[in-house]
């Protein structure tokens, strides 16, 4: 896989106009604070947004986002095989607001959790469940263990599984009315 181009936070910032930005975490995420302007489209509905993100290509720069810079670049590659190029914001919306700038916060959208924050609560949980049931069944334990192998995996590979099930949860889906309407959008 070819690297995308990377756009740092404050050149992406300095011509905000330069951009259409898409932000493929899940709406939940996005919903906790995303690049103002940012269209959400969700990595895993990127196949369905493909003809509309070719037409906004067509018009200007894509900037493709996410949280840290990983989903961004693999929706890049994902952009580069269609032939609709796209370059990735360095560190995502992490370094975009550890630089300053500001994130959006639709109204009413408070109680979002990111990504990372549920990944964390699940995780947790799964392991004191391992734990505490294996002190009337021992093999439960292996439920920590296998959360710990998953999260070392994680880290090493930089990629998480246990988002990627997460995001198919439906409070992390978008509806389809939003993302017919982000297509709309793109589209004209």
């Amino acid at each position: 896989m070819t690297t995308p181009t990377a756009v740092l936070p404050s050149q992406a910032a300095h011509r905000p106009d330069h951009y259409t930005v898409i932000d493929v975490r899940t709406p939940g995420e996005y919903a906790a604070g995303h690049v103002p302007g940012a269209h959400n489209i969700p990595l895993d509905h990127l196949r369905t947004a493909l003809p509309a993100l070719k037409a906004a290509g067509s018009r200007g720069d894509l900037l493709v986002v996410c949280t840290s810079g990983n989903r961004s670049t693999t929706a890049c590659a994902e952009l580069a095989a269609a032939d609709i190029p796209a370059a990735s914001l360095t560190g995502g919306t992490s370094a975009w607001a550890q630089q300053g700038h500001t994130l959006h916060h639709p109204e009413g959208t408070s109680s979002a959790w990111s990504m990372e924050r549920q990944v964390r609560l699940a995780a947790g949980s799964l392991v004191v469940l391992g734990f505490a049931a294996g002190a009337r069944y021992r093999p439960a334990r292996w439920l920590a263990a296998a959360i710990g192998a998953g999260l070392v995996f994680s880290a090493t590979t930089n990629t998480c599984g246990m988002a990627a099930v997460l995001g198919k949860l439906p409070h992390n889906q978008p509806r389809p009315a939003d993302l017919d309407a982000t297509l709309a959008a793109l589209q004209g």
